[in-house]
């Protein structure tokens, strides 16, 4: 069973073309030229119940606008994404009950709350029962190892820490997708470590459907069952960990510098 579907996805927006010098800009002020710019290009691709997807690419290269219109925060140009079998724009109510998203430079939690606290509120946001709501929390906390800071403002978290709550938090409500994205960056090693056991564990236990972007390759071989590249907004590979070594692994780059006056080198 796919638990995400996305069809010929496809994201346009539509940039000003600014002209140089002031009569340039005059001119675009007063008759804008228009250009569209395909962040999203005809992408297709599944990801069935339990599966860690990596999702990689460059920056730029449209990873975050395609993750923006899984979750329902932006519409497609055309095609759609279907997860758990909703349209994630339709009813995001309804919808976001299904997932769970982690931004690393970005976080969920209420600053000046205690983390318990700020647990609590996300509890009645997301209509948690209490009983569920206690029962996800022993789970998370034995997971996460949150007892020893979850009595502590979350302005006082250290970063591996705060990563460690937020991610309990998108988990709090048992969602069946889980994005997570760049969830180890700006962390230590033995923390990153510690995170990556967490992940996996709650994947295991709960059949948790993860898409995961990163730039960290250890994250990649050590949580990835499968890895999806886009590049300018296309897709270049699809695939697992040991395909992609062997089809990018071998690749060389070779740069040079000349010194002054051997220009000549290159005729």
């Amino acid at each position: 069973m796919a638990m995400i579907e996305v069809e010929h996805l496809q994201k346009n927006f539509v940039k000003t073309v600014k002209e140089p010098g002031l009569k340039g800009a005059l001119r675009s002020f007063i008759h804008p030229e228009k250009q569209t710019f395909e962040a999203v290009k005809d992408l297709t691709f599944e990801v069935p119940k339990g599966q860690i997807l990596g999702f990689i690419g460059a920056n730029g290269a449209g990873k975050s606008t395609t993750i923006k219109m899984l979750t329902g925060i932006l519409k497609p140009t055309s095609g759609y994404c279907r997860i758990n079998g909703k349209i994630p724009q339709d009813n995001r109510q309804d919808y976001v009950k299904d997932i769970g998203v982690v931004f690393g430079q970005r976080t969920q939690l209420w600053w000046d709350l205690a983390l318990q606290e700020t647990y609590t509120v996300l509890k009645e946001i997301y209509d948690v029962p209490d009983s569920l709501f206690h029962k996800r929390m022993d789970f998370l906390n034995e997971v996460l190892d949150l007892k020893e800071f979850i009595k502590d403002p979350v302005r006082t978290l250290s970063l591996g820490q705060r990563m460690r709550a937020d991610i309990a938090a998108s988990l709090l409500h048992n969602p069946k997708v889980l994005f997570l994205d760049e969830p180890t960056i700006g962390l230590d090693v033995s923390v990153k470590d510690n995170i990556r056991r967490a992940i996996t564990q709650i994947n295991q236990e709960e059949e948790t459907t993860i898409l995961l972007t990163t730039h960290d390759l250890s994250d990649i071989e050590q949580l990835c069952d499968r890895i999806f590249m886009i590049d300018k907004g296309q897709e270049i590979f699809d695939g697992t960990v040991s395909q992609l070594k062997e089809t990018f692994g071998k690749m060389k780059t070779l740069s040079f510098e000349l010194l002054p006056g051997q220009s000549h080198l290159l005729s």
